[in-house]
């Protein structure tokens, strides 16, 4: 069955938590895949934690409110090993403001204050990017993740994940209706579409190759229609670097994960170097060096 529907939340996680998903979720993503070793780089309240290890898999779990950035910090990097499964539901658009409003001070990468879409989008990417660097070759990473309807516009956000990542990778769409939502229980008048009601789960079977080869397919694919192919390129090389390198190491990692990219652009060099210097996210403190701002 493709649709879930699981009107109790169970047990796990913190009510109080918006936005929190259901256990039974996992319980299902478990039962299906039977993962042995589980990590979710977004784990909010624990739900997802909880029930792994309840279910006896081993689990571990990252959040930006414990001090892990998934924009900057590698996942297999903190974790220690590879997983068979890595799953994250993310906080999406502004519909719920996380740092700042459920927890701490505010913070440049919740991915809950985005400045825009096409903003999220790319850091999605490097999310994702960084969850298929944590999974075992033939292990499965994914997202939980809805669509957004404002001012009359409709966002897609799971169908622009599926675009950014590698093609022959994905694994299943699968549907999870939602229960009890603020929005739900709200009367508008002249509403003509019906409320959003639903999330998605996207699942990727990670195929065995490595960070920049995939870079480099995913440059190929995107080439024509994603203009921050290149930031997330730049993006992920610094996180793969340690997040600081010289710009020749920054090179030669480009130049070895995405051969196609650099053949047909006799100028990418410069555009590292604009990237660097543009994108407001990467500080030179000495000359030919360049770390995160």
């Amino acid at each position: 069955m493709s649709i879930f529907s699981f009107p109790d939340r169970g047990p796990w996680g913190q009510s109080s938590w918006r936005g929190n998903c259901t256990g039974h979720v996992y319980v299902e993503l478990f039962n299906r895949l039977k993962p042995a070793v589980f990590i979710d780089p977004m784990m909010g309240s624990g739900t997802s934690i909880e029930v792994a290890k309840e279910m006896s898999i081993e689990a571990y779990g990252l959040d930006l409110h414990q001090g892990f950035n998934i924009l900057r910090d590698s996942i297999v990097g903190r974790v220690g090993k590879q997983a068979d499964l890595v799953v994250s539901h993310p906080p999406y658009a502004d519909m719920i403001q996380y740092s700042g409003k459920v927890y701490g001070e505010p913070h440049p990468d919740d991915l809950s204050r985005c400045k825009d879409d096409a903003d999220f989008h790319e850091k999605l990417q490097i999310a994702l990017i960084n969850q298929r660097e944590a999974t075992k070759g033939g292990g499965v990473y994914g997202t939980i993740i809805g669509d957004y309807r404002r001012n009359g516009i409709y966002t897609s956000y799971q169908a622009e994940a599926i675009t950014r990542m590698p093609s022959d990778e994905l694994l299943a769409v699968l549907i999870k209706q939602q229960h009890n939502t603020t929005s739900g229980r709200q009367q508008y008048a002249k509403m003509q579409m019906p409320f959003i009601l639903h999330e998605y789960i996207l699942l990727w079977r990670k195929k065995a190759s490595p960070i920049f080869h995939l870079l480099g397919v995913l440059a190929n694919e995107q080439a024509a229609r994603l203009r921050g192919t290149w930031r997330a390129v730049i993006r992920n090389v610094m996180i793969a670097l340690g997040g600081a390198a010289r710009l020749d190491a920054i090179y030669d990692q480009v130049a070895s994960g995405c051969p196609e990219k650099v053949k047909e652009n006799p100028n990418w060099k410069a555009k590292v170097r604009q990237i660097l210097n543009s994108t407001g996210e990467y500080t030179s403190s000495e000359r030919g060096v360049w770390a995160w701002a």
